[in-house]
């Protein structure tokens, strides 16, 4: 009896453990459709330094924020022309000050352009034209509300301002004491910041200055080493994970905010009205990495960094318009050198 009920026993496991994989097999053939970009439609002359944020207006006119070349565009529908909005000169009041600057979607067909340098928010109307000023809800929060790569920061149905939080980098523990594990070389005040492996997004009311936390994202957490010599000298390196499991987020036009987890590939939402809910996993196969595989990658990774970096140091040398020095180039800068503005006919399905 207890031999026919192991036998049992295994072919009800056996059943299961088919069942779950032809499930998971069923799953993975439902990838998402493919979303074949159009043709394109226009295309506009003027060549820029690098698109950081366009945005769209009612009448088919688009703002484009150049932040390489320090100017935010107004293009008529047909890209063939435009006007010049904010920029180093005079003629713009010097709008574009900052070595770099953010544009966001205000409240209908008006824009804010953010100047970090000043901590300041230019409300930029419908017809282009610079009017009133507002300051930052943080001051120590200005370059976070200028896009990139942490996320475009955007508002939700309540007027709110959403955007990713700088992370809290931790120089000390409590009454000045290095934090748990904190490396510091034999003989040295100084202490290793402690980076942290998670930033907040967070939401402001602009009129009463009231903060709180939408929820939070996966990020990679740099490993800083130092050592000193016998000379006294220190040197600073860092290590890096070239392929971190990171989350991202954005903001939708009906103020939904989504928080897309690089784990699992699912995605949390907040909701308009503040429930919440997550969307099922997407369908993916691992892929084993072999030792080859994992050294070019490295290899790569290396390359491009010292590519950008190079592009950087050079760019601090040389001039900007009307003199200044030139922008330090966002996260994807370089890619987008001499872009152009196209209007690519919808394809594929919704």
């Amino acid at each position: 009896m207890k031999y026919r009920n192991s036998l049992m026993g295994a072919a009800v496991l056996l059943a299961a453990s088919s069942a779950h994989a032809a499930a998971q097999a069923a799953t993975a053939a439902k990838l998402p459709p493919v979303r074949p970009l159009g043709a394109v439609e226009r295309t506009s002359v003027e060549l820029l330094g690098a698109v950081s944020t366009t945005r769209a207006l009612s009448d088919g006119r688009v703002l484009v924020n150049d932040i390489i070349g320090r100017r935010v565009l107004m293009f008529d529908p047909t890209l063939a022309t435009f006007t010049v909005v904010a920029d180093t000169t005079p003629a713009t009041g010097n709008a574009y000050s900052s070595r770099f600057g953010g544009l966001m979607a205000y409240k209908g067909d008006s824009s804010l352009f953010i100047d970090p340098t000043s901590l300041s928010m230019l409300v930029i109307d419908s017809k282009g034209m610079i009017g009133r000023v507002m300051s930052v809800p943080r001051a120590n929060d200005a370059q976070a509300l200028i896009g990139g790569p942490n996320g475009n920061p955007g508002f939700d149905a309540q007027g709110r301002l959403v955007y990713r939080a700088p992370p809290q980098i931790r120089f000390g523990g409590p009454g000045g004491r290095p934090p748990e594990g904190a490396q510091r070389p034999t003989g040295s005040a100084m202490v290793m910041p402690e980076f942290p492996d998670s930033q907040a997004v967070i939401r402001v009311e602009l009129a009463s200055r009231k903060v709180d936390t939408v929820g939070f994202l996966k990020v990679p957490r740099p490993k800083m080493n130092v050592t000193q010599d016998s000379a006294g000298r220190m040197q600073m390196s860092s290590v890096i994970n070239p392929m971190p499991a990171t989350d991202d987020w954005a903001i939708l036009a009906d103020g939904s905010i989504a928080f897309l987890r690089g784990l699992d590939y699912h995605v949390d939402w907040v909701r308009p009205d503040g429930s919440r809910e997550s969307s099922g996993k997407l369908p993916f196969q691992w892929r084993h990495l072999s030792d080859s595989d994992k050294v070019a990658f490295i290899d790569s990774a290396k390359t491009a960094m010292e590519k950008v970096r190079a592009a950087a140091v050079a760019r601090m040398g040389t001039p900007g318009q009307a003199g200044a020095p030139g922008p330090i180039p966002m996260a994807g800068a370089e890619a987008m050198a001499g872009a152009q503005v196209m209007v690519f006919r919808s394809g594929g399905p919704p």
